[in-house]
Order: C-alpha cells, then structure tokens, then sequence
C-alpha cells in the first residue's frame, strides 16, 4: 500500500461525498417537500447526512495527507502499511453512518472506521517522533 492507495481512494471517496453534497443541497433548496427537511435540520436522517458528508471529506482529505506523507517518508517510517491500511478503514466511518441512514444497520462500521481513523493518525504522529534527524 505505502500510500499510493491512500491517496488514490481520498481522492475518489473525496469526490463521492462532495457530490452527496450536491445531493444535500438540492434536498435542502429543490426537492418536493423540502420544507419537512429543512425542519429537520439538527435531528434524524437529515443531521446524519451532513455528519457523512462532513467526516467522509475529511477523512478523505486525511487519507490524502497521510498518504502523500507514507510515501515521502517511507524509508525512514517505520510500520508504513499497517498505517496505510488503518487509515483506509477509516473511510468505514462516514460510509457506516450512511449504511446506518439508508439501510438501517447498526453502527458498528462507524465504530470500528473512527477507531482506526484514530489510530492511524495517531501512530503517524510517534512514528514522526521518532525519525532521526538528518542534515539533509
């Protein structure tokens, strides 16, 4: 993996949850019966979407960085793709928290993406610290 995937798929999921953004707003502005969902706006399906919206950019903008950064720097990290990988199981996150609004599942892929999104970023963070310092 040592970022190329991560970068890849941010991208892509990136561009999913900005076009379930374009979804958003034309169920907010332009849909029949909009003015039910603007009154629903800080409760139920209509707050758990824009929760989807909003992490799954941002956890698509991390896997960029993260992803630019493993592949940077993976000489001198160490465990490169366990950190790949977790940050990649991130995107469960947002993708459970429309499972949970459109299928009804439970949330365990929320779960389970946040942790890992959280451990990755973390583990990014002391494998930083513990690059040597170099005169380059």
């Amino acid at each position: 993996m040592r970022g190329r995937y991560n970068i890849a798929t941010g991208f892509l999921a990136m561009g999913f949850f900005m076009a379930y953004g374009f979804l958003l707003i034309y169920l907010r502005d332009f849909a029949p019966g909009k003015e039910a969902w603007i009154n629903s706006y800080s409760i139920g399906k209509h707050f758990e979407t824009r929760l989807a919206h909003v992490h799954g950019n941002l956890f698509a903008f991390l896997n960029i960085v993260i992803g630019y950064l493993l592949l940077h720097f993976k000489d001198r990290l160490k465990n490169v793709n366990f950190i790949s990988g977790l940050a990649l199981t991130g995107l469960l996150m947002p993708i459970g928290i429309l499972t949970e609004v459109y299928f009804g599942l439970p949330p365990a892929l929320v779960l389970i993406g946040a942790i890992a999104m959280t451990v990755s970023v973390i583990w990014l963070g002391i494998a930083f610290l513990k690059i040597k310092a170099t005169n380059a």
